[in-house]
């Protein structure tokens, strides 16, 4: 009989393409996966990879377990989210997944509120930029900003919110420097793997020097309040921060809407519906911030 542990092991490595790849996606070492490998090949009767110096690619006979394997895991995975919808109790394990800004500019002390409601609820916090996937249960919740309801996965469960808008902000001395005559360049700071949206303007403030970037939100957002230039961010970190106003003659824009997305059998838990009715009610208080129509420091 073949161990699913091994099947793991074997598709972490074909989709990893080496051993070390593999090992770091696992959290294993090296001479694991190894033995791993050569008791599914052991049972199998074939090899399953050829060594090259590129690093591991896969055998005819590897090709044809790799399908297999991939059925093997998505019914794993069905099995898995079923057991776990049928788990009523409000103990346990639940990961959320959202993106940095939200969590750390937004969502963290709702979550804290949760967690001193629900103290026997084991909360992940997953902030990244990265997608988790919901269906391969890397998240049990997703907060999101989508754009257009359509690109939603059909087998994913949503329960929508509030609209998000963002805006184009400076620092409010950089602006009082530019109105006083200051001669320095003011630049557009971006995240590099962004750029500037097409729909933001400079405004009644013209941007003179050459891009400063960034690698993530954190350092575009210190850029902006040490007056090396503008920024576009989401109104709820621009506008509740008392140290940047928006760059005259600029206007709002929509990035989307937020959405608390689940999967199947795992919205019926217990701590999932207590989680997102919870964070929703949060978020409907947050509407005017979100939507940019309360500006604390306009």
């Amino acid at each position: 009989m073949i161990d699913w542990d091994d099947v793991r092991y074997f598709l972490a490595v074909a989709r990893g393409g080496s051993v070390r790849a593999a090992a770091g996606t696992l959290g294993v070492n090296h001479a694991t996966v190894l033995r791993r490998i050569a008791q599914l090949e052991e049972r199998l009767g074939a090899h399953m990879f050829e060594k090259l110096p590129s690093g591991y690619r896969l055998t005819v006979a590897g090709e044809e377990v790799l399908e297999l394997a991939i059925q093997m895991e998505a019914s794993s995975h069905q099995l898995e989210t079923r057991v776990f919808g049928r788990d009523q109790s409000v103990r346990g394990r639940l990961r959320v997944t959202l993106t940095p800004i939200l969590a750390t500019h937004l969502l963290i002390p709702d979550f804290a509120d949760f967690a001193r409601l629900h103290p026997d609820i084991e909360m992940d916090v997953l902030s990244s930029g990265e997608l988790a996937n919901l269906t391969n249960r890397e998240a049990d919740v997703a907060i999101r900003v989508v754009y257009d309801r359509k690109t939603l996965p059909l087998n994913l469960h949503g329960l929508k919110g509030p609209e998000l808008f963002g805006g184009v902000y400076m620092s409010r001395d950089r602006l009082a420097a530019w109105r006083a005559g200051a001669p320095d360049p003011i630049r557009w700071i971006v995240i590099s793997t962004h750029g500037v949206p097409e729909w933001a303007t400079t405004g009644d403030v013209r941007t003179t020097g050459v891009p400063f970037r960034t690698t993530d939100a954190a350092a575009e957002i210190a850029a902006v309040r040490h007056g090396l230039g503008i920024t576009t961010l989401p109104c709820f970190v621009g506008d509740a921060d008392p140290l940047l106003v928006r760059v005259p003659g600029t206007e709002l824009h929509m990035y989307g809407t937020l959405w608390l997305l689940t999967q199947g059998e795992t919205r019926k838990t217990k701590r999932v519906q207590l989680f997102t009715e919870f964070v929703s009610r949060r978020l409907a208080a947050y509407v005017p911030l979100l939507a940019g129509l309360s500006p604390a420091h306009a």
